[in-house]
């Protein structure tokens, strides 16, 4: 997916607007999970997300998505990685 592609996804999709997130070599981080759903376009490096203990590398030009409360750990590539995160806020009940 292309940067404008992702931009347009995540306002079609409603979330906010994308910031740019850098992680260094080394970068781990362990189980947590977000009050929001994301949605993240790798632009440099990989990320790996573990999810259920199932591990997905992510690469230039992959798409992410976790939803709230989804527990999680994630680390950055042999590179580090840069990527563009769009997050959604969840209703609260």
């Amino acid at each position: 997916m292309n940067i404008q592609e992702f931009h347009d996804e995540l306002k079609a999709n409603h979330f906010n607007a994308a910031v740019a997130i850098d992680r260094a070599v080394g970068y781990a981080l362990g189980e947590h999970q977000h009050p929001f759903d994301a949605c993240a376009l790798i632009t440099a490096g990989d990320f790996t997300l573990v999810v259920d203990g199932v591990s997905t590398r992510y690469a230039v030009g992959d798409v992410f998505r976790l939803g709230a409360g989804v527990v999680h750990l994630e680390a950055a590539g042999p590179q580090g990685v840069s990527y563009l995160s769009g997050r959604r806020p969840v209703a609260q009940a």
